[in-house]
């Protein structure tokens, strides 16, 4: 297993707006965004996970 390490303040903001985005189009505040909501979600997710796992991201 890698060492894991915190990811940078650019990348936990990105994916926390994606994330919130997500939540967004999920509840139809952002109608245009609802279809891509659970993607959305996803990708701030994942970005988070990579941010942890490599460290210049």
């Amino acid at each position: 297993m890698s060492n894991l390490s915190a990811p940078k303040v650019i990348t936990w903001w990105i994916s926390i707006g994606l994330g919130v985005l997500g939540v967004l189009g999920y509840l139809g505040t952002i109608a245009a965004l609802s279809e891509f909501a659970f993607w959305l979600v996803v990708a701030g997710f994942v970005l988070l996970a990579a941010g942890t796992f490599f460290k210049d991201l």
